[in-house]
């Protein structure tokens, strides 16, 4: 997964932050709590860290797949 290293828009470093942010939300933890709790408070940061998804699993069935002039 390509994460972002610093927001977008601020530039404040966000990236080492994710994994942390990673583990309490699938530890069932409210997402807005999460980030208050990593010290994530502008809600451009907040976008980064909650919009980043893994696309590579949605990309993969894709390459996988033959074309039919391909090899």
């Amino acid at each position: 997964m390509l994460l972002p290293i610093r927001c977008f828009t601020c530039g404040k470093l966000v990236g080492d932050k994710f994994s942390e942010f990673d583990a309490k939300v699938k530890a069932g933890e409210d997402p807005g709590k999460a980030l208050d709790g990593l010290g994530i408070k502008r809600y451009c940061c907040r976008r980064m860290m909650i919009t980043s998804v893994d696309l590579i699993d949605q990309v993969l069935p894709y390459y996988a797949q033959k074309t039919p002039n391909g090899p």
